[in-house]
């Protein structure tokens, strides 16, 4: 109920002797203004009554609610009621020694009877209560295992996704300019390198994905050369923000196998850009509209990877949005960046 362990057992011991010290103070009261014969000043009489009390609650929260009544529900009444009968009758013998007889049992054992529920019925309510919290706690705790799980398996997903795209580029240059082989091969060692030691860590500086992603717009200058029109641009005073790993490659992944091939002078810019808190990432590429293309098995993995590790991230924190208009593929990022630890 409580994550403080210490702060749960002292409020219990505060609750228990508020509790058990109003009977005390009534009597003393009451034997001020006219005296008179209170059992609860008899300190055995009190002290069964106090124990007798917290037993029931314990017996009850502890025991007979979490072990029996949710297996056994008939023997859970039957348990109660053997000890809210065990506890009165060994209440009316402590009255009867240590106090006097001069009692109307009838109305003795009606009192005791009305205590004990009383008891019974905060105890019931604590119970319900700490049962319903444990069972959101350990709901919480599964589907943060699953999503953790999920987060994982989709981390996983982009580097043989992205080795497989960067292989395909690798092998197009080797029969067009296969001079370049060595310089792409040096910036792709950097790349793999990002994706070896950076990709697992939970967070990471902003500044270390601007740095992955003009590495690998580096590469594919080198692919293209003049041939396609491509533009970088950064405006980001906050580098020490954190953010997800190879959060932003995909978008960029995308324009350049989309955005290059059979269209007349291929253009792709993209902006980076943060104020405050905020990232704001765009990436424009033009395609052909009247070629169908003809996708594989891996097209579209790394664009509803990112879209699913948004959604588990970054609940409520970014938006995204996609646009085709005159030729033109367009993918806009709004995210609340965290501060680097």
């Amino acid at each position: 109920m409580f994550k403080n362990r210490y702060l749960y057992v002292f409020l219990h011991i505060i609750m228990w002797l508020g509790y058990t010290a109003l009977p005390v103070l009534n009597a003393i009261q009451r034997d001020t203004s006219r005296p008179q014969t209170n059992p609860y000043t008899n300190p055995i009489y009190w002290g069964y009554v106090s124990f007798s009390s917290v037993f029931l609650f314990y017996i009850h929260s502890e025991y007979l609610f979490p072990k029996v009544y949710k297996q056994k529900p008939i023997r859970y009444f039957l348990y109660l009621f053997s000890v809210i009968t065990i506890l009165l009758v060994g209440r009316y013998s402590v009255r009867i020694y240590f106090v006097g007889n001069d009692i109307n049992e009838t109305l003795f054992y009606v009192n005791g009877f009305i205590q004990y529920m009383y008891i019974f019925g905060i105890s019931a309510s604590y119970s319900f209560f700490t049962d319903y919290q444990k069972q959101q706690s350990t709901k919480r705790e599964n589907e943060h295992e699953r999503l953790k799980s999920e987060l994982s398996f989709l981390r996983s997903q982009i580097s043989p996704h992205f080795m497989f795209n960067l292989l395909n580029s690798l092998v197009a240059l080797n029969r067009k300019k296969s001079n370049l082989v060595e310089p792409v091969l040096l910036k792709m060692s950097d790349l793999l390198r990002y994706m070896l030691y950076e990709k697992d860590d939970k967070q990471i500086t902003l500044d270390n994905e601007v740095k992955y992603l003009q590495n690998y717009i580096d590469l594919q200058k080198l692919r293209f050369g003049d041939y396609v029109d491509i533009d970088f641009s950064v405006k980001a005073p906050t580098f020490s923000k954190n953010i997800e790993p190879m959060l932003l490659i995909p978008f960029v992944e995308n324009a350049f196998k989309h955005g290059v091939g059979m269209i007349e002078k291929p253009t792709i810019r993209i902006e980076l850009q943060t104020v405050d808190n905020q990232l704001f990432f765009k990436v424009t590429n033009k395609f052909n509209s009247d070629i169908q293309e003809v996708k594989d098995g891996a097209s579209g993995i790394g664009l509803t990877n990112v879209r699913r590790r948004l959604e588990l991230l970054y609940p409520e924190q970014h938006t995204l949005k996609v646009e085709e208009k005159n030729n033109f593929y367009t993918t806009e990022l709004k995210l609340n960046l965290r501060q680097a630890a």
